[in-house]
C-alpha cells in the first residue's frame, strides 16, 4: 500500500451514525495516543457533535466531507488515509463507490456488511485491482462474521498443530442477547426486495459457496441446509436456524478457499442458534424454523415491508445504553477431523453482539490495518477477516477481552 505521506491512519466514514459514533468511541479510548483518526459524513455540525461527545483525546480529531454519492469526495478520502472504515449501510445501496475508491488508492478498508450480494458484486469489481495497488479489502467485520470466520480459523490453528487432519464436519451453536439492528434489518428488508426481483440474485444465495473466490474449484461435497430443522445438542438442548447463519458460512467458506482450502477440502460447516432447553426450547426451535423463512418471503410483499416498518428500529437506531452493557454472545464450535478426532472451539464476549461487541471488533480492525501490516497475512485484494487480518486480528480482540479458543473434546 502506498502509505507514505497520506494525512490519516485511519478514517471512520459514517461517525455520526449509531454504529459508527460506537467505533468511534472505541477508537477514542483504544488506538495509541499518536494514531491519527479522522471523522468523515455528510453534516460538519453532526460530525461536531458526534466529536464532543468522545472522550478528550479525540477532540483534535479532523472533521472530512464526505458522501457515498459524490465519487471525488470519496476519492479524496481514500487518497488521504491508509484505513477507511465504513459503517455506511445497507453497502448494496451506499457501499460499491467506497469500495472502489480504496481499491484504486491502494488504501485498506474494513466495513460491517452482511448481504451476500454486496461481497460478491465488490470481489468481481474490485478484487484483481486492490491486489494490484496492495490494497486489503476486509469485509464483515462485525458481530456478521467475525466471531464465526476466528472461531473457524482458531480451531484450524489447533487441529493443524496436533497433527489431527483437517475439519470435516463443523456445527457452531450460536447463542447472543441484545437488542435489534436497525441497520441490520435495513440490509435484510434490501436483500429481500432484490431477490424478489433478480432470479440471478435469489440463485446466489442459495449457493452454498457464493462467496468463493473460485467456484468451479470448490469441492463438490454437499453443505447443510441453512434453514435446518429443529434439532439437539449433545448436552440435550434444542436448536434452530441462525438468522445470519446463511451470511457466515459462506463467509468462512470464503475465508477456507483463500486460504489455499487449509481448513479442509472436505468440509461440511453449518451455523444454527441455541434456543433452550425442554419444551421452552423446543417451540423456540420451531418458531425459529418457521418464523424465518416466513419473515424473508413477507419482505418480498410491499405491504408487509410497511407493516414491519412499524414495529422495529429504523435505520441509524439501537438499543439504549442498558441493552448494550448487558449484552453478550457465545459460539460453541463442535468439529470432527478427517482422522476422526472431536474438537471444541469457543468464540464469546460481553456487550450487545450487533453494536457494543461489534464496535470492538471493526474498531480493533481499523487498527490491525493500521498499525499491524508487518504482522498481517500477506495478501490483498477482497478478503474475509481470517485471510485479511488472521491471528493478529484474534489477538488483539483477546486483548480486548473476547475469548476464542479451541481443544481435543
Amino acid at each position: 500500500m502506498t502509505g507514505t505521506g497520506r494525512d490519516h491512519d485511519i478514517v471512520l466514514l459514517g461517525a455520526t451514525g449509531f454504529a459508527g459514533a460506537l467505533v468511534a468511541e472505541h477508537l477514542a479510548r483504544h488506538a495509541p495516543p499518536d494514531t491519527r483518526v479522522a471523522l468523515a459524513g455528510r453534516s460538519a455540525d453532526r460530525l461536531a457533535e458526534v466529536r464532543e461527545g468522545l472522550p478528550e483525546v479525540a477532540h483534535g480529531w479532523p472533521l472530512l466531507a464526505a458522501d457515498t454519492g459524490d465519487d471525488a469526495s470519496l476519492r479524496a478520502l481514500a487518497r488521504g488515509t491508509r484505513v477507511l472504515v465504513s459503517t455506511v449501510g445497507p453497502y448494496l445501496q451506499h457501499g460499491m463507490p467506497v469500495v472502489e475508491a480504496c481499491a484504486r488508492a491502494g488504501t485498506h478498508y474494513a466495513d460491517l456488511t452482511g448481504e451476500v450480494p454486496f461481497v460478491r458484486r465488490a470481489a468481481d469489481a474490485f478484487d484483481d485491482v486492490a491486489r494490484a495497488t496492495g490494497a486489503r479489502l476486509v469485509h464483515a467485520c462485525g458481530y456478521d462474521a467475525v466471531p464465526s470466520d476466528l472461531a473457524m480459523l482458531t480451531l484450524h490453528r489447533r487441529v493443524a498443530a496436533d497433527g489431527a487432519g483437517t475439519l470435516r464436519h463443523v456445527r457452531l451453536v450460536a447463542s447472543a442477547r441484545g437488542g435489534l439492528s436497525g441497520g441490520t434489518i435495513a440490509s435484510v428488508r434490501g436483500l429481500a426486495e432484490l431477490a424478489a426481483r433478480d432470479a440471478q440474485v435469489r440463485r446466489l444465495l442459495a449457493d452454498p459457496y457464493a462467496l468463493s473466490p473460485d467456484r468451479a474449484a470448490e469441492p463438490t461435497v454437499p453443505q447443510p441446509p441453512d434453514l435446518p430443522v429443529p434439532g439437539r445438542t449433545v448436552d440435550g438442548g434444542w436448536v434452530g436456524p441462525a438468522p445470519m447463519g446463511s451470511f457466515d458460512s459462506r463467509l468462512v467458506r470464503r475465508s477456507n478457499a483463500l486460504q489455499g482450502w487449509a481448513y479442509g477440502r472436505d468440509l461440511r460447516y453449518q451455523e444454527v442458534a441455541w434456543t433452550g432447553r425442554g419444551l421452552r426450547g423446543a417451540l423456540a426451535a420451531a418458531g425459529l424454523a418457521a418464523g424465518l423463512p416466513l419473515g424473508l418471503a413477507a419482505l418480498a410483499v410491499p405491504q408487509a415491508r410497511a407493516l414491519l416498518g412499524r414495529f422495529v428500529p429504523a435505520p441509524g437506531t439501537g438499543p439504549d445504553e442498558e441493552t448494550r452493557r448487558t449484552g453478550w454472545f457465545r459460539m460453541e464450535v463442535h468439529a470432527l477431523t478427517t482422522d476422526g478426532h472431536a474438537y471444541r472451539a469457543l468464540a464469546a464476549g460481553s456487550g450487545d453482539p450487533g453494536y457494543a461487541a461489534t464496535s470492538v471488533m471493526l474498531g480493533q480492525s481499523a487498527l490491525a490495518l493500521a498499525l499491524d501490516g508487518d504482522r498481517l497475512p500477506d495478501r490483498a485484494g477482497s478478503l474475509t477477516p481470517a485471510a485479511g487480518l488472521g491471528d493478529v486480528l484474534v489477538e488483539r480482540l483477546r486483548a480486548a477481552g473476547h475469548t476464542y479458543e479451541a481443544a481435543p473434546r
